[in-house]
């Protein structure tokens, strides 16, 4: 007797938590040795399909699937998001780097590497704050107090995790010319936050190919069944 499945297929980062994320690189770390451990991590984690079902999918489904998935995971370089709605608040991104509050400088650059890991929600919590006045066009977010509140960004959407990664990269590809894009009321980095940015630049650089190579991965592995 044929069995139906459902199988929830997302299309852009938006519709994955990092919580989601974290745990699909941690699968990937301790299934990732066989192409059939990627791709079960890979389907289980974005997908919610059970990695018992995997053989049994037709070909064409898996394509599909596979496609899908490819095709949105490649999309990681997104727009920074000043404002993010968590439970209700309203979260505002930093709005003066240049001036950031010395404690906060000191809890984001404690950690040895400033990517998408198990402490990127405690990053964020120090980045995001909630949206206490806003006027003309300027906002102004909590004082930061050294409070660390990392589970709450767990079930933030990844579209708005990458979008402030990529914003930290761009600044560290623009910072010879002293160019910022993406928040015009910040005029230049202050050089504590120049020096985060020069001594994890290289590894933010490789996180930015990780999905991609994800990607390669997830093809490799579902066109050899």
């Amino acid at each position: 007797m044929k069995q139906t499945i459902n199988i929830k297929v997302p299309t852009e980062w938006s519709a994955i938590t990092l919580r989601q994320y974290l745990k699909l690189l941690e699968d990937l770390k301790t299934y990732g040795d066989t192409d059939e451990g990627y791709a079960a991590a890979l389907l289980h984690n974005l997908c919610e399909f059970p990695p018992k079902y995997l053989y049994g999918l037709e070909a064409n489904v898996l394509s599909k699937i596979k496609n899908d998935i490819v095709t949105f995971m490649n999309k990681t370089d997104l727009p920074l998001q000043r404002f993010i709605n968590i439970g209700g608040t309203e979260y505002g991104f930093e709005p003066n780097l240049s001036n950031i509050a010395y404690g906060a400088y000191l809890d984001i650059s404690k950690w040895d590497t400033f990517q998408i890991d198990a402490n990127w929600g405690k990053i964020m919590s120090v980045l995001y704050r909630p949206v206490v006045n806003k006027a003309a066009g300027l906002y102004e977010i909590k004082t930061y107090t050294g409070y660390i509140d990392d589970d709450t960004f767990l079930d933030v959407s990844m579209d708005i995790h990458f979008g402030a990664l990529f914003f930290f990269v761009r600044l560290l590809t623009e910072l010879p010319n002293a160019t910022l894009n993406c928040l015009k009321e910040v005029p230049v980095l202050a050089p504590h936050i120049k020096s985060i940015l020069a001594t994890n630049g290289g590894t933010m650089l490789h996180l930015s190919n990780s999905p991609a190579e994800i990607s390669a991965i997830l093809m490799k592995s579902l066109n050899s069944h």
